[in-house]
C-alpha cells in the first residue's frame, strides 16, 4: 500500500501513519469494509455526554468559534470522549451528508479499533497532534476526507476527548490542524480554571503582553503554597513534566517566597511583577487568589509567621538597560566579540550568536539592539525551545482576528510584525520547527509575514539576531535545519566562551547581584572564599547557573553584610567538582585535578573505592533530584543526554 508523503504532522515521526495501519490489521479490520450507520441510541448517547459534562460544556463555545473560522470550507467540527465517541459536531450543510456516508456523526465511536487508521483515533492511541490526508485512511470509504485532530486533556494531564475537523480533502488547509491544536488548549485552559477556582493561580509568560490569552502559562497552588497542576504552556515554560513537580513548593518553581506572592496580591491584586523560573528565565506574572479578603488575609499572616518573614516583597517589573559597553567586564574573549559586534553598527547585518547554554546570549543581542539605530524601537525576543508547536506559529506570525475565544480581541500581530522597526531576537533556533523554519525563510526573504488564518501579508522591517546552542551544520547535514535559513541568519557568527573559560568572574557576580537585588536586605558582595569556590567551579550552567545559585546565598543571606560560604546551596560543591570530561569519555577518567582533590574526597561515599563508583552515585543522586528527568539532570551535570543514557543502560546491563 502506498501513501503520500508526511504530512505536517507526521513531519519527523514518519512511521506513525504506517504503524497506525499495523494496529489496524491487527484488530482485524479489513481496507474495503463499510463504515457502520448504527450510532448510540438518543438514550445512551445522553449518558456519554452527561459523563463527559464538563468537557462538552467547556468545548461548545469553543468548537463555535472554530466552525465560523472555517465555514464554507465542506468541513465539519467535530469533539470526541477519551474512546473517541462523537459527542457533537458543527459542520456545513452541503458537507453533512458526505459526512453521514461514512458514519461521521454523534454516536458513532472513531476509534482506531472501530474506523481503523483517522485522525481521531490514531490521535488519541498516539498521544499527539494528528493531520490524515486521504489514502492513508485505513478504511477506502474514508479517503475522501483529510481530518486534523488534536487530543485534550484535564488539569491532571488525563486525556479526555479529542478536537477534530475534518473534511473533503480537496479543501485541505495547512493552518487547520494548527487552528484545532489552539482550540484544544484553548478548551484545556477553560477546563483548568474551572478546576481550580479557589486555588491560588499564576498566570506567566516571557511576555507581558501573553498574559490573559490562551498563550499564557497557568499554575495552580494550595493556599499553602504547594503545586497542584499546570497548563500545556506552564509546563513548557518551567520545562518540567506534570508528574515531576507533585507537591513542589512556589519557592521552588518561581524563585521567590510564596507570602511575598499572597502579599502581593492582597496589597495590588492584578499587578504585574517578575518571576524567576527555574531555568533563570525571567517571566512576567500576575497572581490570584479568589477568596475573601478576611479568609486572604488568616492565610498570609499563617504563612508569614511560619516563614518568619515580617517583610517580604516581589520585584516590580523591570527591564534593565543593557548595552556593549556594559558587556565589557574585563574578559579578553568577550572584548574581542564586542569589536566585532561594534563594526556591524547601524548594518542590518544579521548576527548569529553561538554558545553554550546559558552563556548569555540573550544579554549580547539586548546589547546589540541598545546600541543601533533601532533602539528606539522595539526589542521582541522568541525562546524557540520553549513553546510548543502548538504556540510557536501563532506566537511568531500572529492569527486573525476572533480566532479562538479568550484569545486577544482583534487577533494578535505575532512576534515578527512586533518587531517591526526593531530587532527580533530568536533564541534557540535550532529548536525551531521544520513547518515554521519554511515560513520564517519566506518572511525574512520578502519582507513581508502573513497571520495564522489570513491571506494578506503585512510589511515588516527588522533586524534578525539569532542564537542557539546547537551545531547547526550538522543539523543541516542530518536534514534538520534548512540550509538556506541557515545563510539568511548566519551574517555576522559570535561564539560566546562558556563561564569557566571567562577571567571576569568578579565583575559578572557583582553585576548579577545588582541586577536581581529585590531586597535592601540582601547583600551586594560575596566573600573572598565564595570567589575563591566559584573559581574551582566547572559552572556547567554557565552565567544561568551562577545567577541561579547567587539568588538562592542572596535570600540565604539576607541581613548580612556579604554571602558567605555558608549561605550557598547544598548541593553547589557537588556541582563545583563534577568532572563532565571524565564522565562524557566513557566513565574511566582518572582523578580530578588537585585543585579540587581535597572537595572530591568529602564527597565520595565511603564505600567507593573507585572514581567509576563515584560518578555512578553522583549521576544517580543527580537523577533522583530531578525525579528520573533525564533532560534535567544532563543540564545540571553538563552533559549531553546521550552520555546519560549511555550511562544508564551500562548501568542496568550490571
Amino acid at each position: 500500500m502506498t501513501h503520500r508523503p508526511a504530512t505536517p504532522s507526521t513531519a519527523g515521526r514518519p512511521d506513525v501513519i504506517a504503524q497506525a495501519h499495523a494496529r489496524s490489521l491487527q484488530v482485524g479490520l479489513r481496507a474495503s469494509e463499510i463504515p457502520d450507520f448504527q450510532p448510540l441510541a438518543r438514550s445512551m448517547l445522553r449518558g456519554v455526554i452527561e459523563r463527559n459534562q464538563s468537557l462538552y460544556t467547556h468545548a461548545l463555545p469553543v468548537m463555535e468559534t472554530l466552525h465560523a473560522q472555517i465555514v464554507d470550507t465542506q468541513s465539519m467540527v467535530v469533539l470526541t470522549d477519551s474512546n473517541g465517541v462523537i459527542l457533537h459536531s458543527l459542520g456545513d450543510s452541503d458537507f453533512i451528508e458526505k459526512a453521514n456516508r461514512v458514519a461521521l456523526c454523534p454516536g458513532v465511536s472513531w476509534a482506531e479499533s472501530d474506523r481503523g487508521t483517522n485522525a481521531i483515533g490514531t490521535a488519541l492511541v498516539d498521544g499527539q497532534p494528528t493531520v490524515v490526508h486521504a489514502g492513508e485512511h485505513f478504511l477506502q470509504a474514508n479517503h475522501i476526507l483529510t481530518c486534523s485532530c488534536a487530543p485534550i486533556v484535564d488539569p491532571f494531564g488525563n486525556t479526555i476527548g479529542a478536537l477534530d475537523v475534518s473534511g473533503d480533502t480537496r479543501g485541505f488547509h495547512k493552518h487547520t490542524l494548527a487552528l484545532v491544536r489552539m482550540s484544544a488548549q484553548m478548551i484545556e485552559n477553560h477546563l483548568f480554571s474551572n478546576q481550580f477556582a479557589d486555588a491560588v493561580r499564576i498566570h506567566f509568560h516571557a511576555r507581558a503582553e501573553f498574559i490573559g490569552t490562551l498563550f499564557e502559562g497557568l499554575a495552580a497552588f494550595t493556599p499553602d503554597g504547594f503545586f497542584l497542576s499546570a497548563n500545556r504552556s506552564a509546563l513548557f515554560q518551567l520545562g518540567r513534566p506534570l508528574g515531576g513537580m507533585r507537591r513542589q513548593p512556589f519557592e521552588a518553581l518561581f524563585g521567590c517566597s510564596f507570602p511575598a506572592l499572597l502579599q502581593q496580591v492582597a496589597r495590588a491584586p492584578g499587578e504585574a511583577m517578575t518571576l524567576t523560573l527555574p531555568s533563570g528565565v525571567r517571566v512576567v506574572a500576575r497572581g490570584e487568589f479568589n477568596a475573601p479578603r478576611e479568609r486572604m488575609v488568616t492565610t498570609l499572616t499563617k504563612l508569614i509567621e511560619r516563614h518568619d518573614l515580617p517583610t517580604a516583597r516581589l520585584a516590580p517589573q523591570a527591564a534593565d538597560t543593557i548595552t556593549l559597553a556594559a558587556l565589557d567586564t574585563g574578559d579578553a574573549q568577550i572584548a574581542a566579540i564586542l569589536r566585532r559586534v561594534e563594526k556591524v553598527h547601524g548594518r542590518d547585518i544579521p548576527i548569529l550568536v553561538l554558545g553554550k547554554t546559558g552563556t548569555g546570549k540573550e544579554w549580547l543581542a539586548r546589547a546589540i539592539h541598545q546600541d543601533s539605530p533601532r533602539r528606539d524601537a522595539p526589542f521582541v525576543a522568541v525562546n524557540c525551545a520553549s513553546l510548543p508547536d502548538t504556540l510557536i506559529e501563532a506566537e511568531l506570525f500572529g492569527y486573525e482576528d476572533g480566532a479562538f475565544t479568550g484569545a486577544k480581541k482583534r487577533g494578535s500581530a505575532g512576534k515578527i510584525v512586533q518587531a517591526d522597526g526593531g530587532t527580533l531576537f530568536l533564541d534557540e533556533i535550532g529548536d525551531m520547527p521544520p513547518a515554521q523554519q519554511v515560513r520564517l525563510m519566506r518572511v525574512l526573504q520578502e519582507r513581508t509575514v502573513v497571520p495564522l488564518g489570513g491571506t494578506r501579508a503585512a510589511p515588516v522591517d527588522l533586524r534578525i539576531v539569532c542564537a542557539t546552542h546547537r551545531n547547526l551544520r550538522a543539523m543541516i547535514e542530518a536534514g534538520t535545519f534548512r540550509e538556506d535559513l541557515y545563510y539568511r541568519i548566519n551574517g555576522l557568527v559570535v561564539t560566546l566562551p562558556a563561564l569557566a573559560e571567562r577571567t571576569d568572574l568578579a565583575a559578572l557576580v557583582s553585576r548579577i547581584l545588582k541586577q536581581q537585588r529585590d531586597s535592601e536586605r540582601i547583600p551586594l558582595r560575596v566573600s573572598a572564599a565564595v570567589l575563591e569556590r566559584f573559581a574551582r567551579c566547572r559552572w556547567p550552567g554557565n552565567l544561568r547557573q551562577l545567577a541561579n545559585v547567587l539568588r538562592t546565598a542572596g535570600i540565604m543571606a539576607e541581613g548580612a553584610a556579604q554571602i558567605d560560604v555558608e549561605h550557598l546551596p547544598d548541593d553547589f560543591l557537588q556541582d563545583c567538582i563534577t568532572d563532565a570530561a571524565s564522565v562524557d569519555s566513557g566513565l574511566t577518567a582518572s582523578a580530578p585535578e588537585s585543585a579540587t582533590a581535597d572537595a572530591l574526597a568529602m564527597q565520595r561515599p565511603a564505600s567507593a573505592h573507585r572514581m567509576e563508583d563515584w560518578q555512578t552515585t553522583l549521576i544517580e543522586q543527580t537523577l533522583a533530584r530531578h525525579r528520573g528527568n533525564i533532560s534535567a539532570a544532563a543540564r545540571e551535570l553538563g552533559l549531553a543526554r546521550n552520555t546519560v543514557y549511555r550511562f544508564l543502560r551500562r548501568r542496568d546491563a550490571h
